[in-house]
């Protein structure tokens, strides 16, 4: 569905699903089967395909491939979907593949995320809200992504990885394991260093809630605890600092191991 406010160079599928607000830019192309909410902005020389649902007022910057198939050889034609919610912002050359259906059969970006130039996202890979992906990140399938992560240019995350909610990565990352909730990583390979302070004060957290998680942060790291030692002693200072429950949550979740 074309509306006034469709460049005449763009190719828009005339089974495309587009609300009457939705701006594309010259020479973009949008394939069948792909739906994209009110106010959102598709810059010039995008290519869309689809099964993929956009939400609202996303901003897709020019040269960004989105909705393609996966390269994964396993891969063989079959009808799966990428999902992103609203308010994203997905800067320059950014890729973004669809799921498999060996896994869910859906790669999903929720809300309020920057996704800056030269990011890939790979098949099934689930990101949450309020992310930052710095240029350059690359995500391998299978990768979770918690709320108000930021990853660093440059970082690399292995398939099947799960990242923390608040947790940071510095730039050149490479991460091979799981990285816990709130914990800041660096160095290739990946070595955890810190709770991530200054992201946590600048998302509210008080004084005493981080230097609760520092403590928390030590009892895993610093103490040569075993894991489910150290998990133990989590849920007890998690009954005064609820903060605590989702590295506890992280710490559970884990199926590759941790970063260390």
């Amino acid at each position: 569905m074309c509306g006034s406010l469709i460049h005449p160079t763009a190719l828009v599928d005339p089974s495309a699903e587009l609300d009457p607000s939705v701006s594309v830019g010259p020479y973009s192309v949008i394939g069948p089967d792909v739906r994209i909410g009110k106010d959102s902005v598709i810059e010039p020389h995008v290519v869309i395909k689809g099964p993929t649902t956009i939400g609202e007022r996303n901003h897709i910057f020019q040269f960004s491939s989105v909705g393609e198939a996966t390269p994964d050889l396993k891969y063989a034609g079959e009808p799966t979907t990428l999902t992103i919610g609203s308010d994203n912002v997905i800067r320059e050359s950014v890729t973004i593949h669809r799921g498999t259906v060996q896994d869910r059969g859906d790669t999903s970006i929720g809300d309020h995320n920057l996704i800056m130039c030269y990011v890939h996202i790979g098949h099934d890979s689930v990101i949450g809200n309020n992310t930052i992906l710095v240029n350059n990140t690359a995500l391998a399938g299978h990768v979770e992504i918690g709320d108000w992560a930021i990853l660093s240019g440059y970082t690399l995350v292995h398939q099947f990885c799960k990242i923390g909610r608040h947790s940071f990565s510095g730039m050149g990352t490479a991460i091979g394991k799981d990285v816990p909730a709130y914990v800041t990583v660096s160095g290739s390979p990946a070595e955890a260093r810190t709770i991530n302070a200054e992201g946590l004060r600048r998302r509210g957290f008080s004084e005493a809630a981080i230097a609760e998680l520092r403590r928390a942060f030590k009892v895993v790291y610093r103490q040569g605890l075993t894991l489910d030692v150290a998990l133990e002693r989590l849920i007890e200072m998690a009954t005064d600092v609820p903060e605590i429950e989702p590295l506890i949550d992280s710490l559970r979740q884990s199926e590759r191991g941790i970063v260390r």
